[in-house]
């Protein structure tokens, strides 16, 4: 009796412990499949992306590693999609974009994702003027042109390239005239994906004329995933103590006012939205943020920190690192519920924001501001880096 009792206890004791090791089991089992969920290729159909715009061949190309994945096509250049983990460990989309070529064609808004140039932001009524003679970009926002003119590299296929599965080279050769700009310009942006979580953007451009360059992306980012809501509630730090105010059409007036004082001050963290309804000229002017940041000058070699932005729900932070002496952040105040999304949501008012790395808008205009200029023997190349991590 002694005997059957004693080899019931050690039953159920061997019965407890093997137990509990499959319970433990299935909690490091659930957190690996948290971290290593399948391909986002999944979710997006590689059908949708093959079209044919101008002659040329559009397609979706991936980069990635185990800890980032980005989706693009080469019409425009476009961030489709930007995969990265949240402070749960689940992979999560941070870039709005659409579904297919043709819904980035027929999107009222034209800059979900693209690479932007000739040049980037607005020139005051389209017109600039370079060694004696005058320009005229096509205008297409409102009397100004943005973004390089209704015809900008948003709307150009770009010849693409993979050397690695972490890199895909874009080349774009605009003519001269193109747009009303002078000289065969030729384009090169490596995009590319570092196990630090990090997309960087290298640009390059060279000309045979004397010309304006300044390229940007501009990737419309919600840190708490595609279609999540609001992104008021988005925690923003921006290292610039002053910013270009603008006149009523978003034009620079040329002057750098101090951030102290106003809304515009993130030199210490604000939710976006805590301030966006104050009254306030410049606030009314861009219906909430639209304006250029003059990023404070470093003594390092580095790369700039120049914004930190934290998603309240995900947890997900990006650092933007750039060469560039200027960040716009742009709220998505024009976003009006028009356009669909991959994820079936729509890009509905202040649902994503934009921190484009640039030079300072209306620069040909501007002779107080950095030049823009690109000469013959030159040679344009700047750096950005959009690096991810998790906030708990």
């Amino acid at each position: 009796m002694h005997i059957n009792l004693t080899a019931n206890l050690c039953t159920r004791l061997c019965l407890f412990l093997v137990l509990g090791i499959s319970f433990s089991s299935c909690k490091e089992t659930t957190a690996q499949q948290n971290e290593h969920q399948p391909p986002q290729e999944m979710t997006l159909n590689e059908q949708a992306f093959k079209s044919s715009i101008a002659g040329k061949k559009t397609a979706l190309y991936w980069i990635k590693n185990e800890h980032i994945e980005v989706a693009f096509t080469n019409y425009g250049g476009r961030i489709v999609g930007l995969w990265v983990p949240d402070k749960n460990g689940k992979m999560t989309d941070v870039v709005v974009g659409m579904g297919s070529v043709q819904d980035f064609a027929n999107a009222t808004e034209p800059y979900f994702g693209a690479t932007i140039g000739r040049v980037g932001n607005r020139i005051a009524n389209g017109a600039f003027r370079l060694d004696g003679k005058d320009y005229q970009v096509p205008t297409n926002n409102g009397d100004n042109a943005l973004h390089g003119g209704d015809q900008g590299f948003q709307y150009k296929v770009w010849d693409a390239r993979q050397p690695d599965a972490q890199t895909l080279i874009l080349n774009y050769r605009s003519p001269d005239m193109e747009m009303g700009f002078p000289g065969n310009v030729a384009v090169t942006v490596t995009y590319s994906v570092t196990t630090d979580r990090e997309l960087l953007m290298e640009y390059e451009a060279t000309t045979d004329q004397k010309t304006l360059v300044n390229l940007t992306n501009h990737a419309f980012f919600n840190l708490n995933g595609e279609g999540s809501g609001s992104i008021l509630d988005h925690n923003l730090m921006i290292d610039a103590g002053q910013y270009t105010p603008v006149d009523a059409g978003l034009i620079p007036t040329g002057k750098l006012d101090s951030v102290a004082g106003t809304p515009f001050d993130f030199t210490t963290p604000h939710t976006i939205g805590e301030r966006i309804e104050t009254p306030n000229e410049q606030l009314t002017f861009g219906k909430g943020y639209d304006h250029n940041y003059v990023l404070n000058e470093t003594d390092s070699e580095d790369l700039h920190k120049a914004a930190v932005i934290t998603g309240d729900a995900s947890g997900i932070t990006m650092e933007v690192r750039t060469k560039e002496p200027g960040l716009q952040f742009y709220s998505g105040n024009f976003m009006e519920g028009k356009n669909t999304f991959k994820s079936g949501a729509t890009d509905d008012f202040r649902t994503a924001f934009a921190l484009e790395t640039q030079h300072f808008p209306d620069a040909p205009n501007q002779p107080d501001f950095p030049s823009i200029v690109l000469n013959p023997d030159e040679k344009y190349e700047t750096v950005s880096i959009y690096k991810f991590s998790v906030t708990n």
